[in-house]
């Protein structure tokens, strides 16, 4: 049998404008260095947020602690049950109005990461604070390509009047670098695809994408050579993981430039023009965009991502399942219970794909265990009932094992005005920051 050899944890597959990075692999917890140091798993945090809050009857489970029940909106983590912890009675102080009056949709965007109350202005002079992903970053950004990515499917801006005098800078950003920076988004697959396969020469990337375009190759057409002079130096486990990751790649790499259809250029020859990388459909966007994150972790390019479904206040209709009227108008249901039924449509919706990202991650073997394991993924809005507008027992849940550190998944129920910080500063702690404080926080969350 041949003798498996160390690799470095920072092994790259490099060809003309690329540089694939590799998932965690058997070979990189056999030099000595890390032998001596103990082997690391990578601690990865994550942010979801879903816009105009939750329709809460069919969010919230009954019962509290280890046997809790799925719940109408939650049923589609049925798989991972056993890797989801919700928490009720979370609380973003931040979003209230203190005095500010109209404008909860922006105030519960820009303070869902920060615990910070925004500034009212829609001029230059907007005020917030730094994002939890940032605080994080400036501790341990440094050990990964990226020190964060931030994702969405929709577009950031920067200024603009987009709720009752609030800035459009809150209600369409997650991550804040400071006080008055906020950090745009990607929406465009493609986009994100190259950013996460190029080597950062954009000289050498413009011409791998011309090159690989004109002649039809994939991105791993460049790195193959290098591909099979490290798989020689594998054991048998690692080239199957290997061989896995680089098939998701190409798949969705596959997904991604196909998107468009086939379009005929000069003397009936098909041309393929580099697509926008968006789809119109809003599903397959949102599973281009769950499958790029996964790559993200998985390759460990960053440990640190945001995600926003849409920007807050989003008004925008699902007619794909059957609700054709804008989600921010029926999460102003006045209690009607069909408004409600078709609220629970969209939850249920928006959480099927976040099921499809947790399919992704557990199925991706690491450190004996799965992707999802060495993960804390927040999922959940800074506003409960649309309807009233409440920044109280918030829809929050969170996904993955953070290592080990959560041995056992439950409803957890929290004391009334509990900050939704305490939970981040819980998060900074199983990610090595020593941080006594975030945003508006009172302590480190205490459960499991």
């Amino acid at each position: 049998m041949r003798k498996q050899k160390p690799i470095s944890r920072r092994t790259v597959l490099r060809g003309l404008g690329t540089a694939v990075s590799l998932p965690f692999l058997e070979a990189m917890t056999l030099n000595s260095v890390t032998h001596a140091a103990g082997i690391e798993k990578p601690m990865r945090m994550m942010f979801f947020m879903v816009p105009n809050g939750a329709h809460m009857p069919a969010w919230t489970p009954t019962k509290e602690g280890k046997d809790y029940e799925l719940t109408p909106i939650l049923q589609p983590l049925a798989k991972h049950r056993n890797s989801v912890s919700v928490f009720t009675g979370l609380t973003l102080d931040g979003a209230r109005d203190h005095g500010d009056g109209a404008g909860d949709h922006a105030r519960s965007g820009a303070a869902f990461l920060t615990g910070a109350h925004p500034r009212k202005t829609d001029g230059s002079d907007i005020k917030n604070s730094i994002s939890i992903d940032q605080f994080a970053a400036n501790a341990i950004g440094n050990k990964t390509r990226f020190t964060t990515l931030e994702l969405g499917l929709e577009g950031s801006a920067q200024a603009g009047s987009c709720d009752s005098g609030y800035s459009c800078a809150y209600s369409s950003n997650l991550a804040w670098r400071n006080e008055s920076s906020p950090l745009a988004k990607e929406k465009d697959p493609s986009a994100v695809f190259d950013r996460l396969f190029g080597n950062g020469d954009k000289v050498s990337e413009g011409k791998n994408r011309s090159v690989r375009l004109g002649r039809r190759k994939s991105i791993l057409d460049f790195v193959q050579e290098d591909a099979k002079s490290l798989q020689r130096q594998l054991g048998q486990a690692d080239n199957r993981k290997i061989d896995e990751y680089l098939y998701a790649i190409r798949d969705v790499e596959n997904r991604v430039l196909n998107g468009d259809k086939l379009k005929i250029g000069q003397n009936g020859v098909p041309n393929f023009p580099r697509p926008t990388g968006i789809p119109r459909d809003w599903s397959e966007h949102c599973k281009l965009m769950m499958d790029m994150t996964a790559l993200a972790i998985r390759s460990d390019a960053t440990r640190i991502l945001t995600f926003m479904y849409r920007n807050e206040g989003n008004n925008d209709g699902y007619p794909q399942i059957g609700v054709a009227e804008g989600h921010h108008d029926l999460s102003h249901h006045g209690k009607s219970e069909e408004k409600q039924a078709k609220v629970q449509k969209i939850n249920t919706y928006h959480m099927e794909h976040f099921a499809y990202l947790l399919d992704n991650l557990a199925s991706a073997e690491e450190a004996g265990g799965s992707l999802l394991d060495n993960c804390m993924i927040v999922y959940g809005s800074g506003i409960s009932d649309g309807d009233r507008h409440n920044h109280d027992d918030l829809p929050i849940i969170m996904a993955g094992k953070a290592g080990g550190k959560i041995p056992k998944a439950g409803h957890w129920k929290f004391p009334k005005n509990t900050p939704l910080c305490n939970l981040y500063l819980w998060m900074l702690h199983q990610s090595g920051v020593n941080a006594t404080q975030f945003g508006d926080s009172t302590g480190v969350l205490e459960f499991s």
